[in-house]
């Protein structure tokens, strides 16, 4: 039987720097029997050479398209927004299974080529219902880095907008970074913001609030709130008196707003930061809905309309642990590796089986408009 080839993709979204496979997961791959080609790239945060070192191909950048059909394509961002037909098995984040916009344009390019995608984002074990691997934590984490950076730009800098911002090469770089920040922030208000993170018993919610004390921010400065808290339905006036929201939900569902532009127009406001972390930006079930752009690290910022004294503005990046792009992609693929060690047998594997068996529950909800090429 021919050993099955996994094809790495570069990616495309802008300052992604992140990958799915590393040179270590890669040398796991090939010592049990698979051949990994990867693509050449100039974002990567690893190194070609890293991946030729351990015995991979390199190949083109862009070359999945032309690769054989039986060629598995591993990525982590969405593909870029093209039109044609796709008939490999994908592996990626593709966020289009929540109703996002335009998600029937970007999903049914799999059916009309006869492709399969097996979307991270949705791979669970099926015995615990939780997912396999995530960048939860990470997330977080960078999350909060970047709200408080921005919290004390908004009292430094009055007026203009949080600049562009670059990845870290380590986690010491990150916090040492915001600890200036946050210093200059206090500097200038004479106090350390009240942060409130949502969803902070998850991983998500943890990496937030450890950032917040990596940089000297008091634990009773810290609102870690959970399903307990928010049970009784929003919106929160405690997210208002706060100075950062960092909302680290997994949205499955319709929920009460956690804080709309009523609640933000009450007397005495303090808040002047949210990140959105979960990024729900165009679900309709968004329960901060007090934006509708999705944000960058060239643009990190958005800010919400008719709000002054102080300002607020939103952070809602949605690949926000390619802040941190070496140990972010350290951690997922070596989460992920077990799983992609069985991805020779795939639809026998219950993991993998269920991500297919989700893939097609959601084409069958595609419009008959959608499927025609």
């Amino acid at each position: 039987m021919a050993p099955t080839v996994l094809h790495l993709r570069s990616e495309d979204k802008p300052l992604e720097h992140r990958s799915a496979l590393t040179p270590t997961t890669t040398k796991a791959l090939i010592d049990a029997g698979y051949v990994v080609n990867v693509e050449k790239s100039p974002v990567r945060i690893f190194d070609d050479e890293e991946f030729s070192a351990v015995g991979a191909t390199l190949v083109p950048t862009g070359s999945w398209r032309d690769a054989p059909t039986e060629h598995i394509i591993v990525g982590l961002k969405e593909l870029p927004e093209e039109t044609f037909p796709l008939r490999h098995t994908f592996i990626h984040f593709a966020h289009c299974y929540k109703q996002q916009r335009g998600w029937e344009t970007v999903l049914a390019r799999f059916p009309r080529g006869g492709g399969v995608l097996l979307d991270l984002e949705f791979l669970q074990d099926p015995a615990t219902g939780r997912r396999v691997a995530a960048f939860g934590y990470q997330a977080g984490f960078s999350g909060s880095a970047l709200a408080i950076k921005n919290w004390a730009w908004q009292l430094t800098r009055p007026g203009e907008p949080l600049p562009g911002v670059e990845s870290y090469p380590n986690e010491d770089a990150l916090v040492t970074d915001i600890k200036k920040d946050l210093a200059a922030g206090q500097a200038k208000s004479g106090k350390l913001p009240r942060v409130i993170v949502i969803g902070a018993l998850g991983r998500c919610g943890r990496g937030a609030v450890d950032l917040c004390l990596k940089v000297g921010i008091p634990t009773e400065q810290i609102l870690k709130w959970d399903l307990a808290e928010t049970a009784k339905g929003g919106p929160f006036q405690e997210i208002v008196e706060s100075d950062i929201f960092v909302n680290c939900i997994y949205l499955s569902s319709k929920i009460p707003h956690f804080v709309d532009m009523d609640s933000l127009k009450a007397p005495g406001r303090q808040l002047s930061v949210v990140c959105d972390v979960s990024a729900d930006t165009t679900n309709p079930y968004n329960p901060v809905p007090i934006y509708t752009i999705a944000t960058t690290f060239s643009n990190p910022t958005v800010p919400v309309e008719g709000l002054e004294n102080p300002p607020l503005s939103v952070i809602s990046i949605d690949h926000l642990p390619s802040l941190l792009p070496r140990e972010s992609s350290e951690s997922f693929s070596n989460d992920l590796l077990p799983y992609l060690l069985k991805l020779n047998d795939w639809k026998n594997n219950p993991v993998w089986a269920g991500a297919y068996k989700l893939f097609q529950e959601k084409v069958a909800t595609l419009p008959e408009e959608a499927l025609k090429n």
